[in-house]
């Protein structure tokens, strides 16, 4: 289903003219080596641009549509009109010069085999420049040794002969075709299409997802000898024809190489698409989960207006939405030499649009900075913030984000981890009250009821853990009033304790508040004990010996809630 998708999406950009044709990628180039009809190096440009990232500004390759790069898993294979220093040049970094020469070798054979019998001066420019270029006096190359540096660091380099690009030539562009549709090997039914094609033994590689080799990792690959059935190997066990396993890597990369539109959750790297590749959907998407920029410069009171009607299945003509379009999520995360399909939804928008609207629905609470919180901020209240690595459980991530996105049940592991940061920092942020309401709302339990799960203070609730959560807020309130700015406060030394064990805990801090009330001015006295009494008398004479995980959870809400009043 995954595969069907992204060739699907490939031929709706293919239609739109937004993506690169059969052999032919999208390919960063660092250098432009130049020469002329003789094959003379003249100079070597750099070809790079500055765009402003904040506060930033960085230099980035400029990408160019280059015939497809070569699998490389090992050995010497050359790539057509491109490549690095150690086949244009024959000469790397690597530390090997034997190697590096016979990359040079491999690359001349390649562009002697394609480009001999083609009658184009620039074809016959290329060929002289690599009878003429000699590795072991490329040193004695000004344009050559002047860069020689930066160019060893291994961006990649095309040909320009006389102020042109060679893969623009036309004549060039119809010997690479010719060479990349001459294909030779068995032909079968392509699991994908349907179709009889030549199977794509080794497929293309999938480059941007973070984690993964930079060089670019597989998403479908098989070791020669470790997976062989009815006498099949490698990608003949799975057959993909040629055309499909270029589209689908064609389209994920597309997909990839749009920085703006690709997310990250834990190690995941997610992309989202919509059928007919239509990219107001996946704008939306962006900022409404991700917390990306809104589109068209709308508020957030307008994006939570627009979610509200697509979730009601009812089409937005101003932005030309339609609640029934086909979307599609992807998860990648990165697995040695190859990637791992971490989550995939598909769905109508409008499905995952009210999936979305209800988990911002659970989660708003009061004193929240954000209406619709973005799944960055819901992980960040998993994990320690002053962490070298403050990076959530991927796991976990991944299975939250599933959740959300197909309206199922909350993970238990989001939960304890909320838990756990809360007994470790003994503090109750917006972002993980909204996550502890949120996940009873969803993983309903009797010991944390619905009475507890509101936006806000209820005042009605006679649920024992929620009034003890109250109790101690006013506690701490009374402290802060007699001893303002004192070191260690109550909260310091029992919070965790008084969650855990109240009918222990409660006593000392019953003494403790006495204390403190004797310290306050005859008004602010009674205005405390009025509260304290009215908390007591919803408590009775009992207090709870001991609080299961989802009564502290309606501990910390109504401690939350109790302090978001403003005591």
């Amino acid at each position: 289903m995954i595969l069907q998708a992204l060739v699907k999406l490939y031929e709706d950009l293919a239609r739109q003219g937004k993506i690169s044709r059969p052999g032919w990628n999208m390919t960063k180039v660092g250098y432009a080596l130049c020469i002329d009809s003789e094959g003379i190096l003249l100079q070597i440009i750099p070809l790079t641009e500055e765009i402003q990232k904040g506060n930033k500004t960085v230099i980035i390759n400029q990408t160019m549509e280059l015939p497809s790069p070569v699998k490389r898993s090992s050995g010497i294979l050359p790539n057509f009109l491109w490549d690095n220093s150690g086949y244009i040049f024959g000469v790397d970094n690597k530390g090997d010069e034997k190697k590096s020469r016979e990359k040079f070798a491999a690359c001349h054979e390649l562009h002697k085999a394609l480009l001999c019998d083609v009658d184009d001066p620039i074809a016959k420019a290329i060929l002289k420049y690599f009878e003429r270029w000699i590795p072991e006096s490329s040193d004695n190359c000004t344009a050559f040794s002047s860069i020689k540096e930066e160019l060893l660091k291994g961006a990649n380099i095309v040909f320009r002969v006389n102020g042109v690009y060679a893969h623009e030539s036309e004549a060039l562009i119809d010997a690479w075709q010719r060479h990349y549709n001459d294909s030779t090997g068995e032909s079968i039914q392509c699991l994908i299409t349907g179709k009889k094609d030549t199977i794509e033994v080794i497929h293309p590689s999938i480059k941007g997802v973070d984690g993964a080799q930079s060089s670019g990792a597989a998403l479908i690959s098989f070791n020669a000898d470790a997976f062989c059935s009815y006498n099949r190997e490698q990608g003949f066990n799975a057959p993909v024809g040629k055309r499909a396993a270029f589209a689908y890597t064609t389209a994920l990369n597309h997909l990839l190489a749009d920085r703006e539109n690709v997310h990250h959750i834990g190690d995941t790297t997610v992309v989202c698409w919509a059928d007919e590749a239509a990219p107001q959907y996946v704008s939306l998407s962006s900022a409404l989960l991700f917390g990306g920029n809104f589109p068209q410069e709308l508020s957030e009171d307008d994006i939570r207006a627009i979610v509200k009607k697509l979730a009601e299945g009812n089409p937005v003509p101003d932005f030309d939405m339609d609640p029934s379009k086909e979307f599609y999520i992807l998860g990648l995360a990165p697995n040695a030499a190859r990637l791992s399909v971490r989550f995939f939804l598909r769905s109508t928008f409008g499905d995952l649009m009210r999936n979305v609207n209800a988990h911002y629905e659970r989660c708003e609470i009061v004193g929240s900075k954000y209406k619709m919180m973005p799944l960055w901020a819901l992980f960040r209240e998993t994990v320690n913030q002053h962490s070298k690595n403050a990076s959530p459980s991927p796991v976990m991530a991944g299975a939250v984000a599933r959740a959300i996105f197909s309206e199922t049940r909350y993970p238990a592991s989001l939960l304890e981890a909320v838990m756990i940061r809360i007994h470790a920092e003994r503090e109750i942020t917006y972002g993980r009250a909204a996550i502890i309401k949120a996940y009873y709302l969803k993983n309903t339990d009797i010991h944390c009821p619905k009475e507890v799960l509101t936006v806000g203070l209820n005042e009605n609730s006679t649920n024992i853990p929620y009034t003890i959560g109250r109790l101690f807020a006013v506690y701490e309130a009374v402290q802060e009033s007699a001893n303002s700015g004192i070191n260690a406060t109550i909260k310091d030394k029992y919070f965790n304790s008084v969650a855990a064990t109240p009918a222990h805990i409660l006593p000392i801090l019953d003494a403790l508040c006495q204390k403190h009330l004797r310290k306050l001015s005859v008004g602010q006295r009674i205005y405390f004990e009025k509260q304290i009494g009215e908390l007591k008398c919803i408590m009775g004479e009992e207090n709870p010996t001991r609080l299961t995980l989802p009564e502290q959870g309606s501990f910390y809400l109504g401690y939350y809630h109790q302090k978001q009043k403003k005591i």
